[in-house]
């Protein structure tokens, strides 16, 4: 399909700009099926090999099927696996929804490991189809030496023109997925036969659209058992992908607050 192949040159395109241009360099997997196919990606860009560690932020909630996925397949894609624990919720700011304040601390694990590995860049994949506060990203999007974004002083990137020259002590963000929506990512799926955890398929009438923490994630009424059924859904539903996500229903600044703040 065209439409993937041109989708899947950009975001190599994006990935080997990204790998020449910042160093030390790392590539954030949640396990989620962007980020599995962020990786599959990657592999395409070099030849089979991903060249840069694959960072977990492990808030010690996943799913036990996406641990299982992880041990597998970190194996499997000949991943350099980093992992790391996200601090207690109590030094979470406690002035955001219990939801919110909860994901926030992957925020806080994601800093200790930056400082701790002193990555300069990380590579994330969100796209902006996805939540409205994840539009106004760009694909090299900086951050300061604290991890805040300032959403409203961003980069122009016209004609696929990134800025990868930053201030020293700047931190960046790289999105190859951005131009990405989430039927494209399961048509690619379907078309790549990348591996996802099978909690994104129907089980009793019930499947989870997005991946997260056990405590603050919910699935979806839905019969969609097969990557075909999926795509099929995406193709007349009306729900939001972030439907079964617990933060998405609090303040409507919370998420912004997060995203503001270093959040993935």
């Amino acid at each position: 399909m065209l439409h993937l192949d041109e989708l899947e040159a950009q975001s190599v395109y994006i990935l080997r700009e990204a790998y020449s241009q910042i160093d030390p360099l790392a590539m954030l997997w949640s396990l989620g099926k962007d980020s599995n196919v962020m990786v599959w990606l990657a592999k395409k860009a070099f030849c089979g090999h991903v060249p840069f560690p694959v960072v977990h932020v492990d808030t010690g909630k996943k799913f036990k099927e996406m641990y299982e996925f992880r041990e597998r397949f970190a194996t499997e894609w000949n991943l350099q696996l980093i992992t790391g624990d996200c601090p207690p919720v109590e030094e979470v700011d406690a002035t955001l929804p219990p939801a919110a304040r909860s994901a926030a601390r992957k925020t806080l694990g994601l800093k200790a490991l930056l400082n701790e590995h002193g990555f300069k860049g990380v590579i994330a994949g969100i796209r902006r189809d996805e939540q409205a506060t994840r539009a106004k990203e760009r694909v090299f999007s900086p951050r300061d030496e604290s991890g805040t974004w300032d959403f409203r002083d961003q980069p122009p990137e016209f004609w696929d023109q990134y800025k990868t020259d930053f201030p020293p002590g700047a931190h960046i963000r790289i999105h190859p997925l951005l131009h990405w929506t989430e039927i494209d990512i399961w048509r690619y799926i379907e078309r790549e036969n990348i591996p996802v955890v099978p909690l994104y398929f129907a089980q009793d009438g019930k499947r989870y659209r997005s991946l997260g923490d056990q405590d603050i994630t919910s699935p979806i009424d839905s019969q969609a058992a097969t990557l075909q059924e999926i795509i099929e859904e995406l193709a007349t539903t009306t729900t939001s992908e972030r439907a079964g996500r617990a933060m998405d229903h609090e303040r409507e600044d919370a998420f912004e607050r997060l995203r503001a703040s270093g959040y993935m």
